[in-house]
């Protein structure tokens, strides 16, 4: 029996450490990004943020290469970031964060997952989609930059996600 390997990455929860690289790859990923106080809320004063990193590893060193955040309020949570540096896009990094993610919720009892996604960003849909997540409505207008609408989308039955994808439960 063959055994292959999940990725070159490893996933680990978020320190305030990472904040300065969090921020390059937000740059990066969105037009307008959160600021390094709003990391440094969700790290040390919001009870109910969860945020998880991604760190490629490379033969002589480790880089942090993508992040994702949820916020867990009593049995739902909310997808509130997910992203992944330009030059690692493509590779699985963003589905491993996302399965990590949500094993983690589920093991703290999430039971619905919701999120809102740009109407355009088609790749991150079809990320989703393959979770499970369905199209259950518009948010109309919903990015301040250009006034795009979003879906949201939810995923019901988060309990019953491990015995699916057999996640790390980081």
């Amino acid at each position: 029996m063959m055994i292959v390997a999940k990725s070159t990455t490893t996933i680990r929860p978020m320190t305030v450490e990472d904040i300065s690289e969090v921020l390059e790859i937000d740059h990066l990923s969105f037009p307008i990004s959160w600021s390094e106080r709003s990391y440094r809320y969700e790290l040390e004063s919001n009870s109910a943020a969860q945020l998880l990193v991604a760190e490629y590893i490379h033969p002589d060193r480790v880089e942090l290469v993508g992040y994702i955040g949820f916020w867990f309020v009593v049995d739902e949570v909310h997808i509130s970031t997910l992203a992944v540096h330009p030059h690692y896009r493509r590779r699985g990094i963003g589905a491993d964060l996302l399965a990590d993610a949500l094993d983690l919720a589920s093991n703290l009892g999430g039971v619905v997952a919701t999120l809102e996604v740009r109407t355009s960003n088609q790749v991150a849909m079809h990320l989703y989609q393959q979770f499970g997540f369905e199209v259950v409505g518009r948010r109309k207008n919903y990015y301040q930059d250009n006034r795009e609408d979003a879906w949201l989308m939810k995923l019901d039955h988060l309990d019953e996600f491990r015995s699916v994808t057999g996640g790390s439960g980081t």
